[in-house]
């Protein structure tokens, strides 16, 4: 940055647009103007570590829409940044990526995870996690947000990692770190709205933003109206970015639903070829969140799909948030908790594919072809809107009996689709995870009114709607900071998850995650088994949620052994190692007798 720093920003309705230095005596700069809405210019004699807004029209002045660091938040200036002064160590990691097959996630806001709540805390807890067997690590967003605390989902500054964390550097040295663990790095980023305080880019053009659609949260970008080639441009840009200046290994796309494009190709289509072509020869994945479960996504552009690798499941997490609560309210109406529901999901990925879903009115879901592998859904127990849905944010397992979570966890972890755990799942973390954020006074009364109004679609909460935890409390953000000695005291739990996810990992059968290789059979609406094939070994996972279950005489085939080749019990949920009742086999000589809550590998 010797012959100074090059500015570019697109106002296209100022005549004008001046750089502001700020705490050093120079005069503005005024930026060279054109045709295209670009104004543009180099600064000369500029270092990085200069602070800066935009001058528009020679009225008021803003921060720098792609500043790439907020070192003072949202409201104040931006920073000029050297993104080439890092110097990365993962020159290996950079020629081949990852793949989705054999994925285990880890999703992490970085705020709550450390006591610290900073990027270079949270390298300390790095080394834990791989031993784990966590394979990947999806960070909640980053871009700059205001306040203190925040999910992430109010970011304003989509270039600049949120300062309350760190300095960009800090950030690289995050991933970095992690690469050199053997762990990819995500990132969740949010294309469909931007938060209500700290936004100033409709002061630099209001053509990124429409009225002809609406999303819970905000205005519209608009991806598909006038001037939206430009707009389209900066959301690519961003995508890119991320994958180049920090070397992540791919994004996780919230709410794809409410990103709106009548036009082709889509965006999300767009985003996908731009950040793979800027992470080569690096592969990446790209993750969407989808509500209405359009499987489209996951579709190659060939076949007029956007070519995401994955989509969040949320059939799989509400089915299981069901047999383990037995409440069945608001969007948990339509699901029943059956054995048959988790035979399906193992199966077909989604549960509904086009039935008629009653809490929406309507058919909900597309058609999942045996095209689209099982590693392409994404599935939870746990997350971060799951969790904080609800009165108190307790994790699943402080509302259920534990041996019945120590057995779906079984299936969730040993299962064919891709597993996502919410930081602190693995040692059933005593922390709940709660909604916060830290918005002005007059902001903040209305984000805690929109909270109470959102979560009484749950009649339960409704009833206790005076008990929800204010958002703006300081409370509801440091309550929800892990406490890492819970890996001890909580070892039976923790153990639980450490084996699985072994099992996962080495198991020649379990790992190919082959749902056309499985096969399922309910015994009772509690009780199932599934039967994984590959040349001449099976493996037998029976789950039973239920009572005890008595299965005599045995009339289901996926019972039989392979000729000369009896069941071996190799495995079991009710292991006293992970607080159980001990391992008692289910196979006797006669039949079955499935001990009840219970989850049993069989090879």
């Amino acid at each position: 940055m010797k012959q100074g720093v090059f500015f570019k920003v697109w106002a296209p309705r100022c005549k004008q647009v001046d750089v502001l230095i700020e705490r050093q005596r120079l005069s503005p700069f005024r930026l060279r103007s054109h045709a295209n809405g670009f104004h543009s210019g180099l600064f000369p004699g500029l270092e990085a570590g200069a602070l800066y807004k935009f001058r528009l029209n020679h009225k008021h002045s803003y921060p720098d829409p792609v500043s790439r660091y907020q070192p003072e938040g949202p409201h104040g200036p931006s920073m000029v940044i050297d993104p080439t002064s890092y110097r990365w160590k993962d020159q290996s990691w950079q020629r081949k990526g990852i793949r989705l097959q054999g994925q285990v996630f880890y999703e992490v806001h970085v705020g709550a995870f450390t006591a610290e709540g900073t990027f270079a805390a949270m390298v300390d807890q790095l080394a834990a996690l791989k031993k784990l067997g966590i394979t990947a690590i999806e960070l909640m967003p980053l871009a700059e947000f205001p306040g203190r605390w925040n999910w992430g989902y109010d970011g304003v500054n989509l270039f600049a990692p949120a300062h309350v964390y760190g300095a960009p550097d800090d950030l690289r040295r995050l991933v970095d770190a992690a690469h050199r663990q053997g762990m990819a790095m995500v990132l969740d980023v949010v294309y469909n709205h931007f938060g209500p305080d700290g936004n100033y880019l409709k002061f630099f053009s209001p053509d990124y933003f429409t009225r002809r659609y609406k999303t819970d949260w905000g205005e519209a970008i608009n991806f598909d109206g006038k001037n939206a080639a430009q707009v389209r441009q900066f959301f690519l840009q961003n995508a890119a970015y991320w994958i180049k200046e920090f070397h992540f290994d791919g994004l996780r796309l919230d709410a794809t639903q409410n990103i709106y494009d009548q036009g082709k190709p889509h965006i999300l289509a767009e985003i996908t070829k731009t950040v793979r072509a800027a992470a080569s020869p690096k592969k990446v994945l790209l993750i969407g969140e989808n509500e209405p479960q359009e499987v489209r996504l996951l579709k190659s552009p060939a076949q007029g799909g956007y070519g995401l690798d994955s989509l969040w499941n949320d059939d799989f997490h509400h089915t299981a948030y069901v047999r383990m609560t037995g409440r069945r309210e608001a969007y948990y109406t339509d699901y029943l908790g059956h054995a048959q529901e988790f035979i399906s999901m193992v199966k077909r990925g989604f549960m509904y594919q086009g039935q008629f879903y009653s809490w929406q009115n309507q058919p909900r879901g597309t058609y999942v072809d045996d095209q689209i592998p099982a590693s392409a859904f994404t599935v939870y127990l746990e997350n971060h809107d799951q969790v904080a849905n609800s009165l108190y944010g307790l994790r699943m397992a402080h509302q259920t009996d534990i041996a019945l979570y120590r057995a779906l966890t079984a299936l969730f972890l040993l299962g064919p689709q891709t597993p996502l755990i919410f930081m602190g799942q693995e040692f059933a973390a005593s922390t709940p995870f709660l909604f916060f954020t830290d918005h002005d006074k007059e902001l903040g009364p209305l984000v805690f009114k929109g909270r109470k109004e959102f979560l009484c679609q749950f009649p339960s909460i409704a009833a206790a709607v005076h008990k929800v935890q204010d958002p703006q409390d300081a409370k509801a953000f440091t309550a929800c900071k892990l406490k890492f000695e819970e890996r001890r005291t909580h070892k039976e739990i923790y153990a639980l998850h450490a084996d699985l996810l072994k099992i996962r990992r080495e198991d020649d059968v379990i790992k190919r995650q082959d749902h056309q290789a499985i096969e399922g059979a309910v015994f009772t609406q509690d009780a199932f088994v599934l039967r994984y094939k590959h040349k001449e070994a099976h493996r037998l996972l029976v789950v039973n949620f239920g009572d005890d279950v008595h299965f005599v005489p045995v009339c289901e085939s996926l019972l039989a052994p392979l000729p000369h080749r009896p069941w071996a019990f190799l495995w079991s949920s009710e292991d006293p190692k992970y607080g159980g009742r001990g391992k008692i086999q289910a196979l006797t000589q006669k039949g079955w007798s499935i001990p009840g809550r219970c989850a049993q590998l069989y090879g």
